[in-house]
């Protein structure tokens, strides 16, 4: 059955305070649509392809969210396909606060920034959570052999429902490399005087 968005999102209690706010009409218009688009298109996936960082919302058995920082290179969470996602998890800080949450709960929500187009793509999934060891084909598909890192695991994410969220309040930040591709010839004073002379 295809899902949306909505249908993990809009619990009772988000109808409400929609309610209160004015937003609710519009938003059970676009509930009672019929086809929802839930399997990546060229555009999520290229999107995907283009970060080198994510973030991963779990829920421990406590019931307390959990956020947490995903990096690596451009690239590095891979597109398996038009409904899974991969990465090789590296080595941390030794909390494996989002490892257990996932064992335990499946239950994600994926958060994936571009700052500079100011852009960002929400995506509901379940994970599993694997050796590295025991698939070594999906090993070879979702290990940056130029990074330097230790491969713990690799997460695999069966995506069930994405979202592409509005530009609003996102303040456009700039990677070392982009800034280098735009601007004067030099950041350096000293380099910029010289070329000056």
């Amino acid at each position: 059955m295809a899902h949306n968005f909505m249908e993990f999102a809009f619990t009772e209690p988000v109808r409400k305070e929609q309610e209160s706010y004015g937003t609710r009409a519009a938003y059970e218009r676009m509930e009672k649509k019929e086809a929802f688009r839930n399997t990546l298109t060229w555009q999520e996936k290229s999107y995907i392809k283009g970060r080198d960082s994510f973030y991963v919302a779990s829920v421990g058995e406590n019931g307390w969210p959990y956020m947490q920082y995903r990096g690596g290179p451009k690239g590095f969470l891979k597109v398996l396909n038009e409904n899974r996602l991969a990465y090789a998890d590296f080595r941390g800080n030794g909390q494996y606060i989002s490892a257990g949450n996932l064992k335990a709960s499946k239950k994600a929500v994926l958060f994936l920034m571009d700052y500079t187009r100011q852009q960002r793509l929400k995506i509901w999934v379940e994970a599993q959570v694997l050796g590295g060891r025991e698939v070594p084909d999906l090993l070879e598909k979702v290990i940056s052999p130029d990074y330097d890192a230790i491969v713990e695991r690799i997460i695999v994410f069966q995506v069930l429902a994405f979202d592409w969220n509005c530009p609003q309040h996102i303040t456009p930040r700039f990677t070392l490399e982009e800034m280098q591709g735009a601007g004067p010839p030099s950041k350096d004073p000293v380099k910029g005087s010289l070329q000056e002379i």
